[in-house]
């Protein structure tokens, strides 16, 4: 399978896993903690394909930057967390960041 694919897969889960253990409530709700930390762990297996055949920068890179990007959305509509405008600016930056090196990932 192709490497961006990995790659998308680990950031869906991890984004899932990072939603998983904000209902977990700090582990109250240890069912949802439990389904994190699974979500973690696969995410973790899957991006290891990834890493073969990319540059661990640009993986690592695109994997945080679109992971927070999603989080911080998640978080908008999911959970109701408000944002000021130059926290919307820092994330559209660094979406801008994540962006920029896919186009420019010769893999």
């Amino acid at each position: 399978m192709n490497a961006w694919f990995f790659l998308a897969l680990a950031i869906t889960l991890e984004v899932s896993g990072t939603f998983l253990l904000k209902l977990s409530n700090g582990f109250e709700k240890w069912q949802w903690g439990a389904l994190s930390i699974a979500c973690y762990s696969a995410c973790f297996w899957v991006l290891a394909p990834a890493m073969k055949v990319l540059p661990v920068g640009v993986v690592y890179a695109i994997w945080a930057g679109v992971g927070i990007v999603a989080a911080a959305i998640i978080g908008i509509v999911a959970f109701d967390e408000k944002l000021g405008a130059i926290q919307y600016l820092c994330i559209a930056m660094v979406l801008v960041g994540a962006v920029g090196l896919r186009i420019t990932s010769n893999a």
